[in-house]
């Protein structure tokens, strides 16, 4: 059964308005521990869809991996048992919130791969408004080292996904989604918001809303764990390419359209 944990209306008002919003002490001590528990566990057993994000002569480590909190129960417990489904239902003003899935961002000491400005929805299987991801560090994260946003920025517009490496279009076609305008070089033109974070601590966002960071320190190990949302709109979109993640056989299981009620994304608020 998970915790709740009530959200006052200013903080589901300005979710609504900026498309991201900064949660203090969410997870406590018993979790954080779990937590990191489960990121060390998928550290040394990374699953197929594992990638190393970073260049080959950065001096640190960029590593990514994504959905799997089945084989995982410290993931699953976070996920399912703690308050974020309750967060989740609150800020997206949805009366039911379920998981669709997990992501673990590890960057190591040193490393200097940014995170470039993005949107997460474009890269997914879902339509929809309501949805949620909780980025959940277990290490303090300074000012300088963790997530921004473009407050506004999930109003609508879908901007062309990217390899972050490359910045190859491998999902939609070019020309068919607005190009990314050049934010840091427009400050005036986009507003940004910033928090720093300790562990307990997570800020959440709109899978619309543009979102970047920079890499880490040389003395600083940075261990975030994502976990994604979906609320009572959302509906799956199959596309004709890979998305990331994937999800092999969802589209014979589910139709165009249809709500996305699969094992693979159970529901977490009201527990059933």
């Amino acid at each position: 059964m998970p915790r709740t944990h009530p959200l006052d209306a200013d903080t589901v008002a300005a979710y609504a308005r900026d498309g991201a919003v900064v949660l203090r002490g969410v997870l406590g001590a018993r979790e954080l521990a779990r937590l990191e528990e489960g990121i060390e566990h998928n550290l040394a057993h990374l699953s197929p869809l594992a990638l190393v994000a970073s260049e080959p002569d950065d001096p640190g480590r960029f590593v990514e991996d994504f959905c799997t909190w089945q084989d995982n129960p410290a993931y699953r417990s976070v996920l399912l048992d703690s308050a974020l489904p309750h967060l989740a239902g609150q800020l997206m003003q949805s009366p039911t919130a379920r998981l669709y899935h997990d992501h673990l961002l590890v960057k190591e000491p040193g490393t200097r791969q940014p995170t470039p400005w993005h949107q997460d929805q474009p890269y997914y299987n879902v339509d929809g408004r309501q949805n949620v991801s909780f980025w959940i560090p277990v290490d303090p994260v300074p000012l300088q080292s963790t997530l921004r946003f473009v407050a506004g920025s999930h109003a609508g517009t879908w901007y062309m996904p990217r390899t972050f490496r490359d910045q190859q279009a491998r999902w939609f076609p070019e020309g068919t989604l607005a190009e990314l305008p050049a934010i840091d070089q427009q400050p005036d033109a986009f507003r940004q918001l910033a928090w720093a974070l300790e562990p307990g601590d997570c800020v959440a966002f709109h899978m619309l809303t543009l979102h970047a960071s920079s890499g880490v320190g040389p003395a600083q190990r940075r261990r975030v764990f994502s976990a994604r949302y979906l609320g009572e709109d959302a509906r799956h979109a199959p596309r004709r390419w890979r998305t990331s993640p994937p999800f092999a056989g969802l589209t014979e299981r589910l139709a165009e359209g249809a709500v996305m009620d699969d094992p693979l994304f159970p529901l977490a608020w009201p527990a059933p």
